[in-house]
């Protein structure tokens, strides 16, 4: 009998359905507002590069189930249109596509690679933007990346979501000065 290999499935409590509205109508809005941007973007980096856009790479979300995350295509050979979307995370707003689909949520630990690569992950959806993320430094040691995303695991709600959410353009602004 062959082995396969298989993610763990986890036993995952019920979300709330406050969340889960929040991160439809938040992905919805934003979606709406940033469509055509995002379009003339992304037909920018078409132009420039003669290749996709767009690139979907497989993770790991809730509960162990994987799936595949949008990207807008930053590589090397998209210059410096690809480097500053970047580094100001714009890159990843595709991905709210990913929080439409119930996939992902607007706030959470990034999307895991690997479902054994720290398994309490597994416990809530990834996010687009989480603790660390909005965190005073953007250049924090891994040990402390990990912890802030223990600490959200274990005490997220919908408040501390909300803040977190609040901070987000100012972190993203931070970075692309930095």
């Amino acid at each position: 009998m062959p082995l396969t290999l298989t993610a763990p499935r986890v036993r995952v409590p019920a979300a709330p359905p406050a969340k889960r509205m929040l991160d439809l109508l938040g992905a919805v809005a934003l979606l709406t507002l940033l469509g055509p941007p995002l379009a003339a973007v992304a037909a920018l980096l078409y132009a420039t590069r003669g290749a996709r856009a767009f690139v979907r790479e497989p993770a790991v979300g809730l509960g162990g189930r994987p799936f595949r995350t949008w990207r807008l295509r930053t590589d090397a050979g998209a210059g410096r249109l690809g480097a500053a979307l970047e580094r100001c995370g714009l890159d990843a707003l595709p991905q709210l596509l990913n929080v439409a689909r119930g996939e992902m949520s607007l706030v959470g630990p990034r999307p895991a690679n690997n479902a054994s690569d720290r398994p309490e992950r597994l416990l809530v959806r990834p996010g687009m933007t989480g603790l660390w993320q909005v965190s005073a430094r953007s250049d924090l040691p891994w040990e402390e990346m990990d912890l802030l995303d223990r600490h959200y695991v274990e005490n997220h709600w919908l408040g501390m979501d909300l803040a977190i959410l609040a901070q987000t353009p100012r972190a993203a602004w931070r970075q692309r000065r930095a």
